[in-house]
């Protein structure tokens, strides 16, 4: 039998109420996987502790929560391009006896994405810029989005995202100030919200987003999982454009780092059914 760990730094929930383990250990039953997915508790003090376990146990792979996305690299082997460039790691693979820091957090996001339009050349509205905002807006503009604008509360975060993708991405990236109702420009492709507001138990709360603003012609996404069908997704879709909602995001995360592990493609429908029995 093969093992995962995912490290978490706060009280591990039970498996079945835990959306990752959940969708996970639906998808090794529904493959006919020998493995188990198991939520460990870890404090920040015994982080290297837990990395050195795992690698003399000869874990597979272990994914990685706040607070230990960033401190868990100075336990690593080596990092893959995208956890790279966002300076963070969600999934980490053994590699022979090297264990690999990826990032599945924004890639889960574009392959969800990528089922209503594919990124390359768009021109793209991010909102937010925070750890998620991070990596999403980095697998955009791996993915080829054209132009990333960042609108952000904070200019010195936004802007230092602003800067991330132009010194390190092919994408165009620009700093739009968030201090009120903010109006997606025309000509806009795919509209992003990454910022927490809306996610459980806040589930009415809706971001500074002018509803007017945003036309037929745009998708809009929302990377909340909790509930799947934001305020904000709801009035995209009376506003006429197609929507995609977090539950997809995290997914193809689970897909993404499945494939990583197993070498398995598996199925997505499964592990959203599973999210979806957990009445999210």
């Amino acid at each position: 039998m093969n093992f995962l760990l995912p490290l978490t730094g706060s009280f591990a929930q039970p498996a079945a109420e835990n959306p990752t383990v959940a969708m996970i250990e639906a998808a090794f039953a529904h493959h006919g996987l020998d493995w188990r997915y198991l939520n460990v508790e870890v404090a920040p003090a015994d982080l290297g502790d837990a990395v050195r376990g795992a690698r003399a146990m000869g874990w597979r792979g272990f994914n990685c929560s706040i607070p230990h996305k960033v401190a868990v690299i100075a336990h690593l082997d080596g990092l893959g391009q995208s956890a790279q460039i966002i300076g963070a790691v969600n999934t980490v693979v053994r590699q022979g006896d090297r264990l690999i820091g990826e990032n599945t957090d924004g890639r889960g996001f574009v392959a969800a994405l990528r089922q209503e339009v594919d990124p390359a050349g768009k021109a793209v509205v991010l909102f937010g810029a925070g750890g998620a905002a991070r990596a999403v807006a980095v697998e955009m503009a791996l993915a080829g989005a054209r132009q990333i604008t960042i609108v952000n509360r904070s200019a010195g975060r936004g802007q230092a995202l602003v800067d991330l993708l132009n010194d390190r991405t092919p994408a165009q990236a620009r700093l739009a100030i968030w201090d009120g109702p903010f109006a997606v420009p025309a000509g806009t492709d795919i509209v992003i919200h990454a910022t927490s507001v809306g996610l459980y138990p806040d589930v009415e709360a809706m971001p500074a987003i002018a509803i007017e603003s945003l036309t037929p012609a745009m998708v809009v996404a929302d990377g909340i999982h909790n509930p799947p069908l934001t305020p904000l997704l709801r009035a995209a879709q009376a506003r006429g454009c197609r929507t995609v909602d977090g539950l997809g995001m995290l997914v193809q995360q689970g897909v993404i780092g499945l494939k990583y592990w197993t070498g398995v493609d598996a199925d997505p429908q499964v592990m959203r059914q599973a999210l979806l029995a957990l009445r999210l």
